[in-house]
């Protein structure tokens, strides 16, 4: 099956629930708020308000479009058809990616337009994909919206601490190995612009690769048992 049926009716079920209409609205509460931040404040807000809408929402977004369809049997249905795995897989990264690629160009113009460059897309976008796949794999293996946000807790924490010191002024030459912080270095713009995007890609692979094994138990799970 070709994945772009996929990707239009994620695209169709993510608009009628209103997921574009969250991001427009924190997208706007962002820039009016980077509006009323002094000038020399606004690159390091954008950043981070990058990093935590458009990206880091992806892990939330994804875990209630799943939750979302295993309570309207969508699952039950896509796991007896033709759809392989990894198309279902990428077929959500992009979907959520595309839009907080989007948005995260818009917040980045607001704060300064010189910023964007393809490294910077590149990092929204990976980023992006990183942390729905995390998402995926969380709620993949949640049965209630309670338990998929307690067991998110350790993930955010995991993900954004490393990445938030760095941005405030903790570096050690180590941390470019976390995800986070290659994000961070991707939207500075720093000399460290080739190694962050490959390791990032890295973990961007790595991270999908496990959401399709995931979502791949998910399927043979459906009907409560193990087929």
């Amino acid at each position: 099956m070709n994945i772009w049926p996929l990707l239009r009716g994620d695209i169709r079920f993510q608009y009628k629930y209103g997921f574009y209409f969250l991001y427009l609205f924190f997208t706007l509460l962002y820039v009016s708020l980077l509006m009323a931040f002094p000038e020399t404040w606004r690159e390091k807000a954008a950043i981070l308000m990058i990093f935590s809408d458009p990206t880091a929402m992806g892990l939330y977004f994804m875990g209630a479009i799943v939750l979302l369809e295993k309570s309207e049997r969508v699952i039950n249905s896509i796991a007896v058809s033709p759809v392989r795995t990894h198309e279902y897989t990428l077929s959500k990264l992009f979907s959520i990616g595309v839009i907080s690629l989007i948005v995260g160009v818009a917040i980045g113009l607001f704060s300064n337009g010189g910023s964007i460059t393809l490294q910077f897309a590149a990092g929204i976008f990976l980023c992006s994909c990183l942390f729905s796949a995390v998402g995926l794999i969380i709620a993949a293996k949640s049965v209630s919206l309670n338990g998929f946000i307690i067991a998110t807790i350790p993930a955010e924490l995991l993900i954004n601490l490393p990445a938030i010191a760095w941005l405030f002024g903790w570096r050690p030459a180590w941390l470019l190995l976390h995800p986070g912080v290659c994000m961070m270095v991707l939207c500075e713009n720093e000399k460290h612009v080739l190694p962050a995007c490959l390791i990032l890609a890295l973990w961007t692979l790595l991270a999908s690769n496990m959401a399709n094994h995931t979502v791949k138990g998910m399927f043979k799970e459906i009907g409560g048992i193990k087929l």
